[in-house]
């Protein structure tokens, strides 16, 4: 399985809901970076990924997006292969 590390906050919707469809999908193990806790990390998201808000998503080395983009990649079938390491 793809390793999953998801920068987040304790009181983020989006995040728990992003958590809840990994959990779903069988990931174990999802590595959090809380950025609300050390704000440094928040900067180093922004510079990774361009963007503010959180959750920002990686699966491996792949940049998802937020919740709304692993939603997406959900819907069209692509996140179990991104999750299992099949082909796309």
């Amino acid at each position: 399985m793809a390793r999953v590390k998801m920068y987040t906050t304790s009181s983020c919707p989006y995040c728990i809901n992003a958590e809840r469809l990994l959990l779903s999908k069988g990931v174990k193990d999802i590595t959090k970076i809380r950025v609300d806790l050390e704000p440094e990390l928040r900067l180093e998201m922004m510079e990774l990924t361009g963007r503010r808000t959180v959750p920002q998503i990686y699966i491996d080395e792949f940049h998802v997006g937020g919740f709304e983009e692993l939603r997406q990649l959900d819907l069209k079938g692509s996140l179990d292969q991104l999750l299992f390491k099949t082909a796309m």
